[in-house]
C-alpha cells in the first residue's frame, strides 16, 4: 500500500458485498463480467482525510495470471495502475509508460483505440489492464461514491 498511498498513510480495508442489482450496475458500467461478489477496497488516509482508494486486481491474461494495483484519487478518478505480478512472457507486458497513460481517464474514456492506443504484441494484457481499471472505477461509483463512510 506504500506504492498507492506513501509511507505515512494509514490504510483501512473495506470488504464490499454488492447486491445482485449492484452487480448488474457494475457490469453495465464496466462492460466486464464480475467473477466474484466480494471486493476488497483499501482506503488511504492521512490525519483522517481520505487521500485515495486502491484495489488489487488479479486475472488471467492469456493463460497465466497478472496482478495489478489500481489506485483512485479521493474523488474516484483513476490515478495509477501498477503491475504487481506478470507471469506471461515479458514481451507481452505493457510498459509502465503505457500504464501511466491510463491515469485521469474516466470510465467512458477507457477503451482501446478510443483515447488509449494498444501496444503491439501486448493486446491481451492492455485489454486486461483497461478492464481491471474500468471494473475498479465502476465498483467505486456503485458501492463507495455517495455512500456514507
Amino acid at each position: 500500500m506504500k506504492l498507492a498511498f506513501g509511507d505515512d498513510a494509514s490504510v483501512e480495508m473495506q470488504s464490499l458485498f454488492p447486491t445482485p442489482e449492484e452487480v448488474a450496475q457494475i457490469e453495465q458500467l464496466a462492460k466486464v463480467k464480475l467473477e466474484s461478489n466480494l471486493f476488497s477496497f483499501y482506503v488511504g488516509k492521512k490525519q483522517d482525510a481520505v487521500i485515495g482508494y486502491a484495489a488489487i486486481e488479479s486475472h488471467t491474461v492469456r493463460t497465466k495470471p497478472e496482478t495489478l494495483l489500481v489506485v483512485l484519487t479521493p474523488d474516484g478518478k483513476l490515478r495509477n495502475v501498477y503491475t504487481l505480478a506478470f507471469h506471461e512472457p515479458p514481451e507481452y507486458q505493457p510498459p509502465e509508460r503505457w500504464m501511466a497513460l491510463l491515469a485521469n481517464h474516466s470510465i467512458e474514456e477507457l477503451s482501446l483505440n478510443k483515447d488509449i492506443q494498444g501496444v503491439a504484441g501486448a493486446t491481451l494484457s492492455t485489454r486486461a489492464a483497461i478492464n481491471s481499471a474500468r471494473k475498479v472505477l465502476a465498483i467505486y461509483q456503485v458501492l463507495i461514491q455517495n455512500k456514507p463512510h
